[in-house]
């Protein structure tokens, strides 16, 4: 730990330091940030987190935790400047929630698995709705388009709308490969794509594959293999775009062979 640090590496400390930096003789461009403009940010951060969590290095877990965390508690600090809340109220709401809805921990229901524990949350989220309240609302509209689907198929699943079995899966997505091929318009198309992307997410649902995630990882995958072939055209002295299509294949097997 640096001994020449201001503030203690503690909760406490990072909350002195965003005090000091939003006070008068503090940081301009932090005095001058309000929710909205943050918002993006603390998106950012979101995302740099899984990536660190997705690397499996801790010095970046610690580094990203520490960022999303900055966030958390810049938003509380604008909130106690504002007199809107007080930051115990985030907290005693937080810990109200969970131990309601863990009765099997904290009273006398009973959970013998998982499946049975998100079934009960289920239950008692329902219970704390509006009666005209629907089971998908609570899902951000602004999630990814992905991660929102996959949530939201959850959850009607759960409900009890669902295949009876992967095959009729399967079949929707044939389905509606062959609905995109028969698209008359671009709009069509474009409508018929999204279909094709919802019923990939199902069978991903199915499967108990994260959509959001495995697209992430064919997407650092591409990324790594497309690098290394511009590496490999930059090293024998040619132009990567002037190579024939043929030329470029070599390179992307050249390129997957080096990765095993």
């Amino acid at each position: 730990m640096d001994t020449d640090q201001p503030y203690p590496g503690t909760y406490e400390g990072l909350t002195q330091l965003v005090q000091r930096l939003r006070g008068p003789d503090g940081c301009p461009w932090d005095r001058e940030q309000t929710r909205e403009s943050m918002k993006g940010m603390l998106l950012e951060e979101c995302y740099e987190l899984v990536e660190a969590i997705e690397d499996g290095a801790i010095d970046g877990l610690i580094e990203e935790l520490g960022d999303v965390l900055f966030h958390i508690v810049f938003q509380l600090r604008i909130a106690t400047e504002t007199d809107e809340f007080a930051q115990e109220r985030v907290f005693d709401s937080l810990i109200q929630k969970l131990v309601r809805r863990h009765p099997h921990v904290f009273g006398d229901a009973t959970a013998t698995d998982s499946k049975e524990v998100l079934a009960n949350w289920d239950e008692l989220k329902r219970g704390e709705r509006d009666a005209n309240s629907s089971v998908l609302d609570g899902v951000p509209k602004t999630a990814p388009a992905l991660a929102y689907a996959q949530q939201v198929q959850k959850r009607a699943a759960r409900a009890g709308f669902d295949w009876d079995d992967y095959k009729g899966v399967v079949s929707k997505v044939s389905e509606e490969v062959q609905e995109i091929e028969s698209a008359e318009s671009n709009a069509e198309q474009e409508a018929e794509f999204g279909d094709l992307f919802f019923s990939l997410v199902n069978a991903a649902r199915w499967l108990d594959i994260d959509a959001e995630g495995a697209l992430r990882q064919a997407n650092a995958k591409f990324h790594s293999r497309f690098t290394a072939m511009e590496a490999l055209s930059r090293r024998r002295g040619t132009s990567f775009p002037d190579l024939s299509m043929e030329e470029k294949e070599a390179l992307w097997e050249e390129a997957k062979l080096s990765e095993a």
